[in-house]
């Protein structure tokens, strides 16, 4: 996919987590069988992108490292960025900025899970578009927790609100974020909210006069975790544990993506498509459980959604 550029922030204090956060890193945590940074690690792989930075604190980027390495054995090359305190997610792309060289990114939060069938799709088309920003979103019954998306009568894009009140819609903004090579300059732009952070909600909305800010909503075929507090660390490790015992496969396994894609890529050199064993599709591309996807009884629901209600019958 082209020169795109990863990044996973990974810093911060996981204040929502504690005391389990006071000695380890929020995104170090087991969620099911793996430690949490290989999910958004993994959609990074998935996307065909193969040079990512790593931005932690300085205090937990020695782990990181142990964890991760350089990232050679699995073709890729790892970069680490100290995050000296937590300022807000635009402040990624500024603290990127060197790691990035003018090249555009793919921005996504250490403590979000993605995982579905169309997944890989969604990736190749966001990095498709080369000028502008494409955000992810997913409709959600709390928006208020989240960046919500503003439409107008036309269903045009007119803004990002970020945890408003009166949420315009129930189209949360997840963390993943497909932007341009302008992301550093019009972070450095940005002032700091009441809250003392660079918004990424500001960072996006900078792209609207242009009508360069494209969001794409996953479907329900597609299941997304924000995992930064114990209730949804438990829900998406429940998720991990079910979809793995009904594929007999790994979700989100750094080693299978790879092994996935070079099959792929191996098929298509040849002419033809690469063989598949039962264990594993190409790339780790997996339709989340039928049985949930058959449950979504309303609009909003997406499968990470019917999921947590199913949890709440059995």
């Amino acid at each position: 996919m082209g020169s795109r550029k990863g990044i996973i922030l990974a810093g911060g204090t996981g204040r929502r987590l504690l005391p389990n956060t006071i000695a380890v890193s929020k995104q170090l945590l087991p969620v099911f069988d793996k430690p949490m940074i290989y999910y958004p690690l993994s959609v990074l792989l998935l996307a065909g992108i193969r040079d990512i930075a790593l931005i932690t604190t300085p205090r937990d980027q020695p782990q990181f490292r142990r964890l991760l390495g350089d990232g050679s054995q699995w073709g890729i090359r790892l970069a680490y960025i100290v995050q000296p305190a937590p300022e807000g997610v635009a402040q990624g792309y500024i603290l990127a900025e060197r790691f990035l060289a003018g090249a555009a990114s793919a921005l996504i939060l250490g403590d979000n899970i993605f995982h579905g069938a169309g997944m890989q799709n969604l990736l190749a088309q966001a990095d498709e578009h080369k000028h502008g920003a494409t955000v992810f979103a997913c409709h959600v019954p709390d928006p208020q927790r989240y960046g919500v998306v503003q439409n107008d009568a036309w269903g045009q894009v007119t803004g990002i609100i970020e945890k408003p009140a009166k949420p315009p819609s129930d189209l949360a903004v997840t963390g993943l974020y497909f932007l341009d090579e302008t992301a550093p300059a019009r972070a450095r732009n940005l002032r700091p909210s009441a809250r003392g952070e660079l918004e990424i909600s500001t960072l996006l909305n900078s792209y609207l006069p242009q009508q360069h800010l494209r969001v794409e909503t996953l479907d329900a075929s597609c299941a997304w975790f924000d995992a930064g507090t114990p209730a949804s660390l438990l829900e998406a490790a429940n998720f991990v544990r079910r979809q793995q015992k009904i594929q007999g496969a790994p979700v989100c396994n750094p080693d299978d993506i790879v092994a996935g894609l070079n099959r792929v890529t191996a098929g298509a050199a040849n002419g033809r498509a690469a063989p598949v064993s039962d264990g594993a599709s190409a790339g780790e591309v997996w339709s989340p459980d039928p049985r949930l996807a058959r449950q979504v009884p309303a609009p909003w629901k997406s499968v990470s959604q019917v999921y947590r209600d199913a949890l709440k019958i059995v």
